[in-house]
Order: structure tokens, then sequence, then C-alpha cells
């Protein structure tokens, strides 16, 4: 088994933690995995953390970070079931990301692919991550 895969198990099992820090520890280290079909099933439930929104936050600034379609999707996606209070800290989380020094993916570029979506709950996320990127730069 490579590194990477055992670095995915070890995430893996810290997002079923107890811990909010170790569940924060493992969305952040899920993110780059984020196409592979285990973290994409952990991320959203880590997005809609329902003990501690500095999980939500910095799930959604690590899957940010890394851009992908299959990292913005996951947002997208969370952002359909989620509510009000969970939405505002993935934006936070975006935010982060979009308003930091470092260079950041062009998240917006993603979301005008994924507006195009099959999925309703994307194509609806989606648009609305956009707008957060339109916010983010105004």
């Amino acid at each position: 088994m490579s590194m990477s895969m055992i670095g995915l198990r070890a995430a893996l099992d810290r997002a079923l933690s107890p811990s909010s820090s170790q569940r924060v520890r493992a969305g952040r280290d899920l993110a780059p995995f984020a196409a592979f079909p285990a973290a994409a099933i952990a991320l959203p439930v880590l997005l809609l953390d329902t003990a501690d929104t500095e999980v939500t936050r910095r799930t959604a600034e690590a899957l940010a970070r890394v851009g992908t379609a299959a990292a913005v999707r996951l947002i997208a996606l969370a952002l359909a079931e989620a509510d009000d209070s969970h939405a505002d800290w993935m934006q936070t989380g975006v935010h982060d990301v979009l308003a930091g020094p470092d260079s950041v993916p062009d998240i917006a570029a993603v979301c005008v692919r994924l507006v195009l979506d099959e999925e309703a709950a994307v194509r609806e996320g989606a648009r609305e991550i956009l707008e957060w990127t339109a916010d983010a730069t105004s």
C-alpha cells in the first residue's frame, strides 16, 4: 500500500473521531483525495458536521484550496443539504481562500463548468459558490 493510501486511510479514520480538531485535520487531509469515492463520502459529512462549524469552515477551505472540479463539486452538493449556518461557514471557508495572499485555483472557472452538471443540486450549489467568488473579488 502506498504512503498516500495509508494517509487516506488515516484521514478517513480521523473523520469519524469524536474530537473536532481531529475532524478538522481529516477535512484538510482528505481534500486532495476528493475524487476518491471514500473521501467523496466522508467530506460532505465533514462539511455538514453537526457538532462544530469549525469543521465545516476548515473543510470548505481545504476543498477550495484544492480547487478541482471534484473538490468544488462536494461543496456544491453539501450546500443543497446545508442549513443557513452551515452554508455561511462554507462561504467563510471559501472566502478565506479567495481573500488569502496565496495563489488559489480559479474556483469561478470550475463553477462555470459545474453549473452544467447533470445533477440539479450541483448546478444550484455551483451557482451559489460562483456568487461567493464574485463577492470576494469586488
